[in-house]
């Protein structure tokens, strides 16, 4: 229970994102701002988002790398549903404001708040609000991939760089870089855009048997609440 609680905390804790105004730095070239405008076009017409995904994230303290694979589902403005597959294997699942993190092997569920603020806490669900990307970052071009930098207080997030795509969904991957110079790398594979998912597919169907603990943070301190599925 211990060793689940500390990896959801790390979870909780690792880096944000997601909404605000953009300024263009002064000595962005042009490319950089064809490229945010095509990301943004290219949401316009985004109802929903499906495909694959690897994840490689590098712990600089532990000199440690994980890779994880999984399929990821999001549904405009802010429905989502992800899977890690493996050893490791956990369901995630955000709608709205409430976030459930499903480990099937411990019989055990985490629930939280969600918010724009809150956003590294699971770096794939960045892809949701890409939508607004000048809004919440500064944003040039850095070997031939667009680096932004937030705006406002992403949760320890530092920089984002993202490679682009030429296929329809215009995003390869991006690499998310911490205060603690960690950083995580997400691969992207097969994306499929507006497959019509419905709203019902993002509310998990947790088992019975499931302790659910509700995640409440005081000032910096977390604390827990044990609930059983109904």
């Amino acid at each position: 229970m211990k060793k689940s609680i500390c990896t959801y905390l790390i979870i909780i804790g690792a880096l944000s994102f997601v909404c605000n105004l953009i300024i263009v730095p002064p000595l962005a070239s042009q490319s950089a701002v064809n490229e945010i405008e095509r990301i943004q076009k290219a949401y316009e017409d985004i109802q929903d988002i499906s495909g694959s995904f690897i994840q490689k994230s590098h712990i600089k303290d532990l000199k440690n790398t994980k890779t994880f694979i999984g399929q990821f589902f999001i549904k405009m403005p802010m429905k989502m549903k992800w899977y890690y597959s493996g050893v490791d294997a956990q369901e995630v699942y955000i709608n709205n404001d409430d976030i459930i993190i499903y480990q099937k092997n411990e019989k055990q569920a985490f629930r939280s708040k969600f918010d724009i603020q809150t956003y590294g806490q699971v770096p794939i669900a960045l892809l949701g609000g890409f939508g607004n990307i000048e809004e919440e970052f500064s944003i040039t071009i850095k070997n031939e991939k667009l680096l932004l930098k937030p705006k406002k207080r992403m949760e320890g997030i530092v920089s984002i760089e993202m490679s682009l795509s030429d296929d329809k969904f215009p995003i390869q991957s991006l690499t998310i870089y911490d205060i603690r110079s960690n950083r995580i790398e997400i691969i992207l594979k097969d994306v499929k855009i507006n497959s019509g998912l419905k709203d019902e597919f993002f509310t998990p169907k947790l088992p019975k048997n499931v302790n659910i603990y509700e995640y409440h943070p005081v000032k910096s301190l977390p604390s827990f609440e044990n609930k059983e599925a109904s």
